[in-house]
């Protein structure tokens, strides 16, 4: 019994030693934030939602139609015109990207390339052949790459050369 006592004893003495030390450090952190007061600005002003009509009286074009630029038929086509009214050779109705060289045969000293169409037939072309959208004119031939030289119009209606090539598919 006696030790009990004395633990009680020793426990109510620390206790007691540990006093208020620390209370002006207690008072300055509880009052520290009292006159603190965030400020929040006031949100924008919302303006309301004017809808955009996209008629052709108001001289704006619909952005959600597909436009092509207007062709000014300037002097009869532009510089480096085409030949518009010529026929339209077989492989003119495939874009480039659509068309493989799968093949080269030469035969009495012509070298001809053997293409692939999107809808799986099999052509020979040479040198001189047209091909492709943008009126296309094959320029070379070679065992490895066909090369052509197409024509493509701005949209200030000129006519202007591009080299364009196709490459062997193994």
């Amino acid at each position: 019994m006696r030790s009990i006592i004395s633990l009680l004893l020793a426990t109510l003495l620390l206790t007691a030693c540990g006093g208020e030390e620390f209370q002006d450090l207690q008072d300055f952190v509880k009052n520290s934030g009292a006159d603190m007061r965030g400020k929040v600005e006031p949100p924008p002003d919302i303006k309301p939602y004017e809808p955009m009509s996209y008629d052709n009286s108001a001289g704006l074009p619909d952005p959600f139609k597909p436009r092509k630029p207007e062709v000014k038929n300037v002097g009869g086509g532009g510089l480096n015109q085409p030949d518009l009214n010529r026929p339209k050779q077989e492989l003119e109705e495939f874009p480039l990207e659509g068309l493989k060289m799968i093949g080269y045969l030469q035969r009495a000293g012509v070298g001809y390339a053997v293409i692939r169409s999107p809808d799986s037939k099999v052509h020979r072309v040479k040198t001189g052949n047209y091909m492709g959208l943008n009126f296309g004119q094959i320029i070379s031939v070679t065992e490895t790459e066909l090369r052509l030289k197409e024509m493509v119009q701005d949209g200030a209606g000129d006519w202007s050369e591009r080299e364009s090539s196709l490459q062997l598919v193994e």
